[in-house]
């Protein structure tokens, strides 16, 4: 293992690296339940992700950002996030490819080829980052990003085995049987991958089986003898896993049962969607419907609510809520009486212009808003990133959650905020008749208490769940599952 950061503690940590034959084949939940797992029998855990791309991020109590993936794996590993746990950050937005941020903070943005010249430049933070986890902890897991096969990126890497072969870290290969041809992905990789990087793989799972596992023993053999690496076990299917917060779009591309709620909630799938996991407890409660229009789509008739979520590229989702007609939708909606709620970047889509004076988005300019609330943002380069608490304005109704944007919004309307902070600042806009609001802050609806006041507000009635516990409890539930069908003693003796 490298050697601990100038200055820090040292402590023998051991490491282990999951990576995939793919994307999507489970790697961040696996790595949450074995952070759970190992941390349930009192080891320090910590996750580490060198690089990952993700516009679902979360704020750190130490003001940055990282993936949604690694706050969930911290969450499980009961400690709480830092920047180092996710060192380089991408972003996708439109027309300037992605914002690259690195430890928590943006360092500027990038196209696919500037950015592989920039890759190894960004390798000292990445181990820095790690040292610093490593230093004091007792077993630091570390994921991949996307395959561990994508040879043709080899060359730089910091994400797969470039970063395990600098930080001397063990590698476990993970296929996913779901998506079929799991014997292909994992004797393929032993094909493709430089024999140096395959001596680095200590073994394979086999993730998201479904049905008797008796069958598949032999296929379990078949990679064993074809690749000489060992099997570590064939994880069935964890059917709970979308009670947890998801990181990847991808997601919303699947198939999601709206539900058979009374109260309906349409939320158009714009292309830069951020923070999607704003969404969860709503779908999680009985009494709601949560609609995901995608493109082709119109706006249910029986619509209640729209929910305008965060996005990464404001003024460019805006353009493409306007391509698919959802726009004319929404106004109708507005003037039929209908309710419109904005989060983040929907907020500003709900004022009368955005601006870009610097072109932090792309071209340097300005477009009108969907006009619903008299209100104007100017984009600006400084990123606000907090934690943040209070109350539902007007009321003593509790939340907590955080703000993660770029962006000023003032105008007539914000002189009714949807939100008040703890330390007196208001923080939204809503209309005259308050049927159109709006704010900046992520993971309001956590709150049970904030989001029955919400959802009696719009005129549904809210459950008893108790989302956080249920989190947990589904974390709890992972482990076990992961704990049953692993070799947890083994793969510690593999870590190193």
């Amino acid at each position: 293992m490298a050697e601990p950061a100038a200055g820090s503690a040292r402590r023998r940590a051991k490491a282990l690296m999951i990576q995939g034959t793919g994307s999507d084949v489970g790697k961040s939940l696996i790595v949450a339940g074995l952070a759970r797992a190992f941390a349930n029998r009192g080891l320090r855990v910590v996750p580490f992700k060198p690089q990952n791309m993700s516009n679902n991020a979360a704020v750190t109590a130490d003001g940055g950002e990282i993936g949604r993936a690694q706050a969930l794996q911290a969450r499980a590993a009961r400690v709480a996030p830092t920047v180092d746990m996710n060192p380089v950050l991408l972003k996708p937005q439109s027309e300037v490819g992605s914002q690259v941020v690195v430890q928590g903070r943006i360092l500027g943005n990038a196209r696919a080829a500037e950015y592989q010249s920039m890759k190894p430049g960004l390798m000292a933070a990445v181990l820095d980052s790690f040292n610093r986890l490593a230093a004091d902890a007792d077993l630091v897991l570390v994921e991949g990003a996307g395959s561990a096969a994508e040879v043709n990126l080899r060359g730089g890497d910091i994400a797969n085995m470039g970063f395990a072969e600098a930080a001397g870290v063990p590698v476990v290969l993970l296929g996913d049987i779901d998506r079929g041809g799991v014997i292909a992905q994992i004797v393929g990789t032993k094909a493709v991958i430089p024999e140096p990087d395959a001596a680095r793989i200590v073994g394979f799972l086999v993730n998201k089986f479904r049905g008797d596992s008796s069958l598949f023993a032999s296929g379990m053999a078949f990679i064993a003898e074809n690749t000489g690496w060992p099997a570590l076990g064939l994880i069935p299917h964890f059917a709970d896993a979308g009670l947890l917060p998801a990181e990847d779009a991808v997601v919303l591309s699947k198939s999601r049962q709206p539900g058979d709620g009374a109260l309906t909630i349409a939320v158009p799938v714009l292309p830069h969607i951020a923070n999607f996991d704003d969404l969860d407890p709503l779908q999680a409660e009985p009494s709601v419907r949560l609609v995901m229009l995608k493109r082709g789509q119109p706006l249910p008739a029986e619509t209640d609510v729209v929910l305008l979520p965060g996005s990464k590229a404001t003024i460019s989702d805006l353009a493409a809520l306007r391509a698919e007609g959802w726009d004319i939708d929404i106004l109708a909606h507005a003037r039929r009486g209908g309710r419109v709620v904005g989060i983040c970047g929907g907020y500003q889509m709900l004022g009368r212009r955005i601006a870009d004076p610097q072109g932090i988005e792309g071209p340097a300019g300005s477009v009108a808003g969907l006009g619903l609330l008299d209100v104007e943002t100017v984009l600006t380069a400084e990123k606000s990133l907090i934690e943040v608490a209070g109350t539902l304005a007007g009321s003593p109704v509790p939340f907590a959650g955080y703000e993660m944007h770029v962006g000023e919004t003032s105008g007539a309307d914000s002189a009714r905020p949807a939100l008040s902070f703890a330390d007196g600042r208001p923080d939204g806009a809503t209309s005259a008749d308050g049927r159109i609001e709006g704010h900046y802050v992520h993971g309001v609806f956590n709150a049970d208490a904030a989001r029955a006041a919400l959802i009696a507000r719009w005129g549904g009635m809210a459950s008893d769940l108790a989302f956080e516990a249920r989190v947990e409890a589904t974390l709890d539930r992972l482990a076990a599952h992961v704990a049953a069908h692993v070799d947890l003693d083994r793969l510690l003796k593999l870590a190193r």
